[in-house]
């Protein structure tokens, strides 16, 4: 984690996590359009994710650096997969554009792979403390989710999966605030409980 006299660059990656987890999920509820999400994802989800990350980098926490920077490149992929599907629907019998299609059936594998490594991290989180926990296993079941939506067709439960993931986002921002209020107050404010696996074990 950060150094003395450093920023911790945690409360940018789950500040921009947490926005656009929560945007797209609303979204995903019909209460917002895309193009405030894809903005977000490439502004917040991506750019801010992947400095917070190089940043985690710096500070020697390889979770923090793997998170941030793959769950940013997550988002930027995210937000160009959305404009090849708009370019798809303008762009007749281009070549290029043919070249580079996606359906829904390729969203859903894009997803099946941040699923895996999405486990992997969960797994990880369990020697973090309990809110990192909650936060990625709310994200494991939010891809489970996204998964049968996408590649199983089951579309019924793609408001169930939004309401998880914002709950998920929810998590995100409860871990920044934990930061920010410890470092104003001098002392932990929000609790965030341990982890479930010691380092020694």
């Amino acid at each position: 984690m950060a150094g003395t006299g450093q920023g911790n660059p945690a409360v940018v990656g789950l500040a921009g996590f947490g926005m656009t987890t929560l945007l797209l999920q609303l979204h995903n509820l019909g209460l917002c359009g895309t193009g405030v999400v894809f903005c977000t994802a490439l502004a917040l989800g991506g750019m801010a994710q992947l400095i917070a990350g190089f940043q985690e980098f710096k500070c020697g926490n390889n979770f923090g650096y793997s998170a941030f920077v793959v769950y940013g490149g997550f988002w930027i992929a995210l937000a160009l997969i959305w404009m090849l599907f708009d370019l798809q629907n303008i762009g007749g019998d281009n070549s290029i554009v043919k070249h580079l299609s996606v359906n829904g059936t390729d969203l859903g594998w894009f997803l099946f792979a941040f699923t895996l490594y999405t486990l992997i991290m969960f797994f990880a989180s369990l020697r973090v403390h309990a809110a990192m926990v909650f936060t990625f296993f709310t994200l494991v079941l939010g891809f489970i989710g996204l998964d049968l939506v996408f590649l199983c067709g089951m579309k019924s439960i793609l408001t169930i999966t939004a309401i998880d993931l914002i709950f998920c986002a929810l998590g995100a921002w409860y871990m920044m605030a934990a930061i920010i209020l410890q470092t104003l107050a001098g002392k932990p404010v929000l609790p965030v409980g341990g982890p479930f696996i010691s380092k020694s074990v």
